[in-house]
């Protein structure tokens, strides 16, 4: 699997590693995969949220030597909601 970009979210506190997030995702194009490292325990339900919310498949969640580390797909664009 090819990585679009590395995301270095460590020491950053909630709510940063996500806006950074998902900033990078939109640089990229539908289907790009990002990966997200940070040390920010919220980060743990704050990524999945983010990823349901936002339309992009979280592919993998992993804690490895106090690091959380992520690999995020960008889900599709969607269209403006309509007030």
């Amino acid at each position: 699997m090819e990585i679009a970009a590395d995301i270095d979210a460590l020491g950053l506190l909630c709510p940063l590693p996500v806006l950074r997030l998902r900033k990078v995702l939109a640089q990229h194009l539908p289907g790009a995969v990002v990966r997200l490292t940070a040390t920010d325990a919220a980060s743990w339900i704050d990524v999945p949220h983010f990823c349901a919310q936002a339309g992009h498949d979280l592919i993998s969640a992993e804690v490895r030597d106090g690091l959380r580390i992520y690999l995020v797909r960008r889900g599709p664009d969607r269209p403006e909601p309509v007030a």
